[in-house]
């Protein structure tokens, strides 16, 4: 399948969906957003990336859908939902597929390209790990804080040309993209930041990252739970070097007050994505006979402070 010119297909328009999508639309690309909650907000005032390291971007004349019908078919459909909402997508995702579509999720922790393939097929999945902050600020507009790089690769099977295609697309784009040999180890790379940072913005009550890395306590705490993480991932087969627990932090002080965004669906009172994030992470430990005592604890916290709201039990 080759994807040099693609139609493309946004599902899930908030800051990750937006700042992609727009991205990719402004290098010359076919990209349609379904959007709901900021549709008529940004079918009036186009949409606008603010970013002090690639300049800002002002898009108009989108092409926004509240309905994935109103779309139609597509060669690729990014995937940028909450995985909170991924029971939506066994209705938003067959009115997008023809033969060859191909499913790009970029949504965040584990387990969203099993539920992908399981219902359209494994053949048609694909992943990508976005290393990015980001934060929408306002209604159709959307704040880039630092990094961007994505990482791609197949869920089944080693990478073939339409990896190296959406590759191309988002290097065109921009965007620094690289093409993972082993889609599993980049997601355990992005939890040894997602699981700490995320975990104790909203064990802390909302503290932001530099919060957190000020804190001698808070600080130690995520370099510990990075090295523990780290070693969960050796269990389950995929090598990431200690060393990475430096590279973090360093690139954590260079975010400043950054919010990660399950403390800010926290701080609205949105469902938090515990279990994709921490709760799988958790329960494939154990499975490995990984040591898990902090990761185990800091999910007791986590699944304290969102209350009412689902978590299964580790």
């Amino acid at each position: 399948m080759v994807l040099t010119d693609p139609r493309i297909a946004i599902v899930g328009s908030g800051a990750l969906g937006c700042f992609y999508g727009g991205k990719l639309l402004n290098s010359g690309l076919d990209v349609h957003f379904l959007m709901r909650n900021d549709l008529e907000h940004v079918n009036r005032a186009g949409l606008r990336i603010e970013s002090n390291l690639n300049g800002n971007l002002a898009l108009s004349d989108l092409s926004i859908h509240g309905d994935t019908q109103d779309i139609g078919p597509c060669d690729l459909v990014i995937i940028a939902l909450k995985a909170t909402d991924n029971e939506a997508l066994k209705v938003l995702i067959p009115p997008l597929l023809k033969e060859n579509t191909a499913l790009l999720t970029l949504q965040n922790g584990l387990g969203n390209e099993e539920y992908l393939a399981g219902l359209f097929g494994e053949q048609r999945v694909m992943g990508g790990l976005c290393f990015v902050c980001l934060n929408r600020i306002s209604p159709g507009v959307i704040r880039h804080i630092a990094e961007g790089r994505v990482a791609v690769g197949e869920f089944s099977g080693s990478p073939g040309p339409r990896t190296y295609d959406v590759e191309l697309l988002f290097q065109r784009a921009g965007i620094s993209c690289k093409v993972s040999q082993c889609l599993m180890t980049e997601r355990w790379r992005k939890l040894v930041w997602n699981i700490p940072f995320n975990g104790l913005a909203i064990a802390s009550e909302g503290l932001d990252t530099g919060a957190i890395l000020s804190d001698r306590h808070l600080r130690a705490r995520a370099c510990s739970l990075m090295r523990e993480v780290i070693e969960i991932a050796r269990c389950c087969g995929h090598e990431l070097p200690l060393s990475l627990v430096d590279e973090q932090v360093v690139l954590t002080e260079g975010m400043g007050a950054y919010r990660p965004s399950s403390v800010i669906d926290y701080a609205k009172g949105n469902e938090v994505e515990v279990e994709a994030i921490w709760g799988k992470a958790l329960r494939m430990g154990i499975e490995a006979g990984a040591e898990v005592a902090l990761l185990g604890a800091l999910y007791d916290e986590i699944c304290a402070s969102v209350g009412s709201r689902k978590c299964k039990s580790g």
